[in-house]
């Protein structure tokens, strides 16, 4: 349903992905393809395989060997600093890991939070190390890692030591012996001469062969590697629910600061609004109430002006009201109540809502407040002369996009408003993208769980 204050000025078409676009791609004139065996991140990604080849046996010998060290002497007390001493360095060598992932494969990955004993002594240490999941992860890491970089170091430097070889074939295979004299003396090769790759024909097969897997070599080795990210990114990491914990509070400390400052807002604008005006009513009607028997028509004129006042504070309490949550979005929806927000922009804007069904009250909330405010922002900064809206769903996301034709130059990472609002959608799982070169036009994007 589209809704429509001013002239339909849109020249954009609304996508799911649209505001998430940053800088054109750089164009090539080589396919992806052809120059995949010449990138950096092939070659980078070959010798990540090819050092695992002699880091890998290195860790796993240490780990087995002090691991199974340690788990053997656990009848004895020797056991327990063998077995935290293995654990220990499992870590600094996941440490290790972590920095030739981010250099070989940029992939970086967190590091886990360090083991701190309760009472800072050796005892409460090694405690802490043998129930810390993150020293067991790295040791399992130790142990799978081993025969996958033996299967993966080995199999791409067969495939690149083969294709590159066959390729250039006709470059150099002048080098072999070949026949000398007309007596047949053969230097190299059988009575038949067939071991010899020398016709036109054999040497062109030959380079193609070497093409096909020269070319087809830095896609397997970026297979190859798409594992060593995986078992990288989640045994060498923190572990998921730490981090979920960690996020839950950054997100549980925004709530707390967005609710405090709301309800800091609406104590001062009750404070400096319709409480001042009721308590200067109350003194007109006091004042009012002492001339009725002395100046009836001064007291007629004081009840005149305090009705007056009664209906401006009414007015105030109504948007207050509003500001906290309009009634329209509970009884109408999005639609309606983005299209009164829009009735009360300054410049022309479109509203378009397609919505098959009404998102959870709390999302729809947010949702709300989210274009109100960017809308406010296009008022009082952009000079644009038109702005759309647009809300649609895609999977269980509810997308939202405001565009307006304005001066542009918007950044969030300023501390300006539209970074308090990327907190707040934030701290619900939501996203929010500017779009909004010098020049403009400016298009933001916010994306919100479907169900919050």
């Amino acid at each position: 349903m589209a809704t429509a204050y001013g002239p339909d000025t849109r020249d954009h078409q609304r996508s799911p992905g649209a505001g998430f676009g940053g800088h054109p791609p750089v164009k090539h004139f080589l396919p992806a393809g052809l120059r995949a065996p010449f990138e950096g991140r092939t070659w980078r990604e070959f010798g990540y395989l090819q050092l695992s080849l002699v880091i890998s046996p290195v860790l796993f010998a240490l780990a087995i060997s002090l691991t199974t060290a340690g788990l053997g002497m656990l009848i004895t007390f020797l056991g327990v600093p063998v077995l935290a001493g293995s654990l220990a360095m499992c870590r600094g060598f996941g440490a290790f890991e972590r920095a030739r992932a981010r250099g070989l494969l940029h992939l970086d990955v967190a590091a886990p939070d360090p083991v701190r004993g309760r009472t800072g002594g050796a005892m409460s240490w090694m405690g802490a190390v043998l129930k810390n999941g993150a020293a067991w992860r790295h040791l399992l890491y130790s142990l799978l890692h081993f025969p996958w970089a033996m299967f993966s170091g080995v199999v791409s430097l067969v495939f690149w030591a083969t294709g590159w070889p066959l390729l250039t074939y006709p470059l150099w295979q002048w080098v072999f012996p070949t026949w000398v004299g007309s007596g047949g003396i053969q230097l190299y090769g059988d009575d038949h001469h067939r071991i010899y790759l020398d016709s036109p024909f054999e040497l062109a097969a030959t380079s193609v062969c070497g093409l096909a897997l020269v070319l087809f070599t830095p896609w397997l080795i970026r297979g190859l590697t798409s594992v060593d990210r995986l078992m990288v990114a989640g045994l060498l990491g923190p572990s998921r629910l730490a981090t979920r914990v960690i996020e839950l509070e950054s997100d549980r400390g925004v709530v707390v600061d967005t609710a405090a400052a709301d309800l800091r807002r609406i104590e001062r604008d009750l404070h400096d609004g319709a409480q001042a005006r009721l308590v200067a009513l109350a003194m007109d009607l006091g004042l009012a109430k002492e001339k009725l028997t002395d100046d009836p028509e001064a007291a007629a004129r004081m009840v005149d002006e305090a009705h007056g006042e009664v209906k401006v504070a009414l007015q105030e309490l109504r948007d207050l009201a509003r500001g906290i949550h309009p009634a329209v979005l509970t009884d109408r929806g999005l639609d309606a109540a983005l299209s009164a927000i829009a009735s009360r922009c300054t410049v022309p804007v479109v509203v378009e809502v397609d919505l098959a069904s009404r998102p959870a009250q709390a999302i729809e909330g947010i949702a709300y407040f989210t274009v109100s405010e960017l809308l406010q922002n296009v008022s009082k900064h952009s000079a644009a002369r038109s702005a759309t809206v647009d809300v649609w769903r895609t999977a269980d996301r509810l997308m939202l996009q405001v565009t307006d034709n304005g001066r542009g130059g918007a950044d969030a990472s300023s501390g300006s408003g539209l970074a308090g609002l990327a907190e707040r959608l934030n701290a619900v799982d939501g996203v929010l993208v500017v779009d909004s070169p010098a020049g403009g036009p400016t298009r933001i994007t916010a994306e919100l769980p479907w169900r919050g």
